[in-house]
């Protein structure tokens, strides 16, 4: 009997990879189902024999580091204990259940390939597909690829290589000492400096998940900000410079000075009186020598970052994403990766080959192929993929505009780099008059090269006219220009990119990620020409930083820790070793600046307000009846200037006082939200019920809505009186909820200023429901629908439009079995607008109107306005 064919499994790192690779193995006859991911399924050959392959994806990282429970509770624990904890690898998209998924399609099968990105982050992701799915290391093999066509699969598959232990372990001693030491001294500031200032746009200090501090990110804000100080501190000083110009063949032409440019005026003018008094010059030297502009090298990662930024107009984030994207589909190389050079191996003839045909430059390929294709010059190749190459063709309708941009200029620079040096011939004619040395120079293209196919690296001519040696030519004009000198501009995001990979700051994978942090979170703002200005927040955060501890926001920590980071990718020391020397470090630092933050909290006070300096009288405050001041600025809040004592707020619409309504509960005065839009609800809510929910098990309910945030540490949406359970309070759940949300689990509640316009809203998500419009006044009552137990509303129709009979305006009824008032309803649920059906009855339980989570509703939630 002959043994059963073995099966393989096969883990890419996304979808599409996936997809691409079973489609070059299968030839296209994959048979493909649902999972998790889509699992490709087809018959081949593995190490020789058939076997039966199986493969799927992830995507991204499997798991997450984060520390255990315990350590979750911001009031509950010290930052300083988060140095010594454990850390946990927590399933990073729970929902999305990948490690069960890979767990399940991995039964059955004898072998597993890993097809993950070749780097270090994808030699970390491979250990945790093997976590998964529990195969033997025997059993397990590694693909090494660097673009996702035919060629490239096929020889990948025959040559199989094992996982990278040692790359996937630098990936773990850097996530964790990211997370300790990036958690720990955010938390600390967070806290002290949580609510502290008025005028402080503090959405990133006081939003949970916004690192104010990282290893990478701070030493990344501070280039910005040090280039800002050396513009700030820059003093101007003139100059003065000598412009003798002449009139030669027709051409008037300006002879540039030896000396370049002077700093003393008297010193400038006694030169000018010598040139003066001369007034001859004699052409002491003419040379003229050919030169060489030399193609460029293979592109890598940190260059294609520059120039998409200063040339593209693309942010590095959007660069890689969009770098990604084009190899995926299988357009370009491996984008991620430091090498400049070309393997011995590099098929040149074939990527040539490939874009002969190309609308664009197919013909200057053409005659490179039939002139015959130059070497690339020698690069650097640090081990890990070829440069960023073109790997088909393609035009700009098959990419849109963005991608093509960037996959144009991918092409433009490898085919450059096999294209001759650009060669010029350099002319350069030398003056003397009263002792002083000038010069003029000129230039011929004789051969274009690599710059036909990258014109903005083109030569312009400069011709200059003919000279004879000892030849005496008249001054027509002696100018004593006089300038002064400029600050530097602010950094580029080209810049930054190449200071950070100077000063091993960041990878060529994680250098986006860090300078859009800055820029999302209000360190630094992006303006015109992708120029970094650090904001008063950025500025102040750094300084703070010099003030205590300039390392830690110098590059030399992070750069020692990239440093032993790649000695553990090549196996040379321990990881655990590096791991706990660096959080040793940082757990001294991190003392020292506890011990030392008012000296940061001091150039916070000389550059933001305090709270009792800021925002404007609102409402009374419940515990001392004085006036609290309401502060916009994220995150917006009340600060109650006799009890020290802040309220949060939901992070978006317009707060006002609500009639100057207090809560039964506490005696605040309520105040009204209103949200953006012309279909933005509204709902009353207490400042101290919405930061401090009052009834127990509120909390999980408050997490479910779409109310807004209360941008408090550690907690979700605040409890408006929407979702009050409280019996007696007139603005509670209880007294205006209507009935059962027809979308979800929660309850409609009247919304209490919407008039003409009335409406009820869900208090759990976006569902609206219009109801008589116009109407002079609608409100709930303590009656029960005897058929639904919807709540019985009260309609006072306007006298000149009102539907009653005999001009009646008072009317009572249920909104989903009264006649009359069903024919008035309306429901819209984002943007789907549509009217409610003819009249039916609601079959919902008795005994309340959403009191709680999945409790007390009148209608079942599964039926929609439809049913009625």
């Amino acid at each position: 009997m002959a043994p059963p064919i073995p099966k393989v499994l096969m883990v890419a790192e996304k979808p599409s990879i996936a997809l691409s690779i079973a489609s070059v193995l299968s030839r296209n006859q994959a048979f493909t189902r649902r999972g998790s991911t889509e699992v490709h399924e087809f018959d081949g050959k593995f190490l020789g024999s058939p076997a039966y392959f199986k493969v799927t994806s992830v995507i991204g990282h499997v798991f997450s580091v984060d520390f255990p429970a315990k350590y979750q509770d911001w009031a509950a624990t010290d930052p300083l204990d988060l140095f010594q904890s454990q850390v946990l690898k927590n399933e990073s998209n729970p929902k999305a259940h990948i490690c069960r998924h890979l767990s399940q399609e991995a039964r059955g099968c004898r072998y597993l390939v890993l097809w993950l990105d070749c780097d270090r982050e994808g030699e970390n992701i491979c250990f945790e597909v093997i976590q998964c799915t529990g195969f033997k290391t025997n059993d397990t093999y590694r693909a090494r690829f660097s673009s996702v066509t035919e060629k490239d699969v096929v020889k990948a598959l025959d040559n199989l290589v094992k996982p990278n232990k040692d790359e996937a372990l630098a990936v773990d001693a850097r996530q964790e000492i990211d997370l300790k030491v990036g958690v720990a001294f955010t938390r600390f500031q967070t806290s002290y400096f949580q609510g502290k200032y008025g005028n402080l746009d503090s959405r990133v200090i006081s939003l949970v998940f916004c690192s104010v501090y990282g290893p990478c990110q701070t030493p990344t804000l501070g280039f910005c900000v040090q280039r800002y100080l050396q513009i700030n501190t820059f003093k101007s000083e003139k100059f003065w410079s000598l412009h003798p110009y002449i009139i030669q063949s027709g051409y008037e032409i300006q002879l540039e000075w030896q000396r370049g440019k002077l700093f003393d005026i008297n010193v400038a003018m006694m030169f000018q009186k010598l040139v003066s008094e001369d007034g001859l010059l004699e052409v002491t030297e003419i040379s003229e020598k050919q030169e060489t502009k030399s193609r460029p090298v293979g592109l890598n990662t940190v260059n294609l970052l520059k120039v998409a930024s200063s040339a593209l107009g693309f942010g590095p984030q959007m660069a890689m994403q969009l770098a990604e994207r084009l190899y995926t589909q299988g357009f370009i190389s491996y984008p991620r990766t430091e090498s400049t050079a070309y393997p011995p191996s590099f098929d040149f003839l074939g990527v040539l080959s490939a874009q002969k045909n190309n609308p664009t430059w197919g013909n200057y390929v053409q005659g490179l192929l039939t002139a015959g294709y130059q070497k690339p010059r020698l690069g650097t190749d640090v081990g890990d993929h070829p440069p960023i190459t073109p790997m088909r063709s393609a035009a700009e309708d098959m990419l849109g505009n963005d991608a093509w941009k960037l996959y144009q200029y991918i092409c433009q620079h490898f085919i450059g780099t096999v294209s001759p040096d650009c060669k010029y011939i350099r002319r350069k004619v030398e003056f003397s008059i009263g002792g002083e040395s000038f010069h003029c120079t000129g230039q011929h293209v004789v051969t274009k090269g690599f710059t036909a196919i990258m014109p903005w690296l083109a030569l312009n001519d400069k011709n200059i006219p003919s000279f004879v040696k000892g030849q005496k030519i008249e001054v027509s004009k002696l100018e004593l220009y006089e300038g002064i000198t400029s600050p530097p501009d602010y950094l580029t995001e080209s810049e930054l990119i190449s200071l950070m990979e100077k000063n091993g700051i960041g990878t060529d994978a994680s250098i986006p990620v860090h300078i859009n942090n800055i820029c999302e979170r209000n360190y630094v703002q992006v303006q015109a020409g992708r120029k970094l200005v650090p904001t008063p927040l950025g500025i102040t955060l750094v300084r703070g930083y010099q003030t205590i501890d300039p390392d830690l926001c110098l590059p030399d920590i992070r750069s020692f820790i990239e440093q032993q980071i790649t000695l553990i990718a090549k196996g040379q020391v321990d990881h655990r070793h590096v791991v706990q020397h660096v959080i040793q470090q940082f757990t001294q630092k991190f003392s020292y600046f506890v011990k030392k933050i008012e000296d940061m909290d001091a150039l916070f006070e000389a550059q933001f307000s305090t709270l009792t300096e800021s925002g404007r009288i609102l409402s009374k405050c419940g515990k001392c009846l004085r006036y609290m001041k309401y502060i916009s600025t994220q995150p917006p809040r009340l600060y109650c200037g006799t009890c020290e004592e802040v309220y949060y707020l939901p992070q978006k619409g317009i707060i006002k006082l609500y009639k100057e309504l207090s809560c039964p509960l506490d005696n605040f005065e309520l105040l009204i939200c209103s949200m953006p839009g012309p279909d933005g609800k509204s709902f009353p809510l207490c400042p101290y019920c919405y930061s401090n929910p009052p009834f127990e098990g509120i909390e999980a309910l408050i997490n479910t809505t779409k109310t807004g945030s209360a941008g408090k540490i550690g907690k979700g949406s605040g409890m408006p009186c929407s979702l009050c359970p409280h019996p007696s309070c007139p603005n509670s759940l209880v007294s205006q909820g209507v009935c059962a949300c027809p979308e979800c689990s929660g309850t409609l509640v009247l919304d209490p200023i919407s008039a003409p316009r009335w409406r009820l809203c869900c208090n759990m998500c976006n569902c609206l429901v219009f109801l008589a419009q116009g109407a002079h006044r609608i409100s709930t009552t303590k009656e029960r629908c005897p058929e639904c137990d919807s709540s019985i509303i009260e309609v006072d129709f306007n006298k000149k439009t009102t539907p009653l009979e005999d001009g009646a305006t008072l009317h009572r009824g249920c909104i989903l079995c009264d006649e009359l008032l069903h024919s008035l309803v309306e429901m819209k649920h984002g943007r789907s607008f549509r009217h409610m059906g003819s009249r039916g009855r609601g079959r919902g339980r008795k005994g309340g109107r959403g009191r709680g989570r999945g409790g007390g509703k009148m209608m079942d939630p599964k039926m929609s306005f439809r049913d009625f």
